[in-house]
C-alpha cells in the first residue's frame, strides 16, 4: 500500500519533467529554422551594406545597364563595371507574367473541372496524373523547354515572319508556366472544395445552372484563396532558375518583348557565385545585393498573399 501511495506521488513529477522535455525539444526544432533565417537575412544585408559602400544603391536600385564583369587592371576598358539591376527585375517579371498566363487560367480551370464536374472516379485518376508534374526536376523542364519550345517556337515565328530568338522568355515563362499548373490547381481546388456545399444548392435552387453557380456563387467565395495562391504561385515562378538558364539565356536585356533572350535575378546569382570568387570585389558582392532585393519582392508577395487570404476570406457556418 505504501509503494503504491509512493508511486503515485513520483508518477505526476515524472510526468512533469517529461512534459518538459519535450516542450524544450519542440522550442529548439522550431528555433532552428527562426535562428536560421535571421542568419541569412544577416548575411544578406551585411554583404549588402559592403557592396553599396562601393556601388551606390541609386545607380543598383534605377540603373538601367547590367554588367558586373570586372577588368583586372584599372588602364582596362570596362573596369569600373555596371551594375543596374532594372533589367534583371524586369526580365524576371517578363517571365513571371508569360508562365503565370498559362499557369492562371489553366490551373485554374482544371480546378473547377475537378472540383464540380468530375466524378469521384475521374478525379481519382487525373488529380494524381496532374500532381505528377510537380514532382519533375525543374532540370527536365529546362532540357524540355531549350530541345522542343525554343525550337517550336523559332519555326513558329519564321512561318509567320516573326524574328524569335533561339532562346526567349517566352520559352521560359511557357515551361515554367506548364510546371507551376499543379500548384495553381491545388490550392484552388481546396479553395473551391470548401466552399460549403449549401451555397451552390442554394444558387441551384433559385433557378442557376451549374455553369452559373460557379461563375456567381462558389468562384467569388473561393476568390481569397484562389487570389492567395496566385501570389503564392508567383514567388514560386520568380525564384525559379534552370528552366531560365536553359531557355531565356544570360543576355541583361532591357526590353519588354517575349521573343527576345532575357535573363533573371536568379540567374545573375548563381552565375556570379560560381567558381572561385573573392568576396572583395563588387561582382561577388553584388550576388548579395540580387538576393536581398529577392527577398524582399518574394517576401512582400507572400505577405500580400496571407494578408488577401485573412482580409477577405468569409466566414460559414
Amino acid at each position: 500500500m505504501r509503494e503504491a501511495t509512493q508511486a503515485s506521488k513520483t508518477a505526476p513529477k515524472k510526468r512533469f519533467w517529461t512534459e518538459r522535455l519535450i516542450m524544450a525539444a519542440l522550442i529548439l526544432c522550431s528555433s532552428v529554422a527562426i535562428l536560421t533565417t535571421i542568419g541569412i537575412v544577416a548575411s544578406l544585408i551585411f554583404e549588402s551594406i559592403r557592396f553599396f559602400q562601393i556601388v551606390p544603391i541609386t545607380d543598383f536600385l534605377f540603373g538601367l545597364h547590367w554588367s558586373p564583369q570586372m577588368a583586372i587592371r584599372e588602364d582596362q576598358v570596362g573596369s569600373s563595371g555596371a551594375f543596374g539591376a532594372i533589367p534583371l527585375l524586369v526580365g524576371t517579371l517578363l517571365i513571371s507574367a508569360v508562365a503565370l498566363t498559362v499557369a492562371g487560367p489553366v490551373g485554374l480551370m482544371s480546378a473547377v473541372f475537378l472540383s464540380e464536374y468530375a466524378s469521384s472516379s475521374v478525379r481519382s485518376k487525373i488529380k494524381p496524373t496532374l500532381e505528377i508534374l510537380a514532382g519533375i526536376p525543374t532540370v527536365v523542364y529546362g532540357f524540355f523547354a531549350a530541345i522542343v519550345v525554343a525550337p517550336w517556337l523559332r519555326r513558329g515565328g519564321e512561318a509567320i515572319g516573326l524574328d524569335v530568338s533561339s532562346e526567349s522568355a517566352l520559352a521560359a515563362g511557357l515551361v515554367m508556366g506548364i510546371m507551376t499548373i499543379p500548384f495553381v490547381s491545388s490550392i484552388s481546388d481546396d479553395a473551391i472544395t470548401a466552399v460549403p456545399t449549401s451555397l451552390k444548392e442554394g444558387a441551384l435552387a433559385v433557378g442557376s445552372t451549374r455553369s452559373e453557380a460557379i461563375k456567381k456563387v462558389i468562384i467569388p467565395a473561393a476568390l481569397p484563396g484562389i487570389a492567395g495562391g496566385l501570389l503564392l504561385a508567383t514567388s514560386r515562378v520568380i525564384g525559379e532558375t534552370m528552366i531560365v538558364v536553359m531557355a531565356a539565356g544570360l543576355t541583361a536585356k532591357l526590353t519588354l518583348n517575349p521573343l527576345d533572350a532575357v535573363t533573371t535575378v536568379t540567374v545573375q546569382i548563381v552565375t556570379l557565385l560560381t567558381g572561385d570568387q573573392e568576396f572583395d570585389s563588387p561582382k561577388t558582392l553584388s550576388a548579395f545585393a540580387l538576393g536581398l532585393m529577392l527577398f524582399t519582392v518574394t517576401l512582400a508577395l507572400n505577405v500580400t498573399a496571407l494578408k488577401i487570404v485573412k482580409a477577405y476570406r468569409e466566414q460559414y457556418d
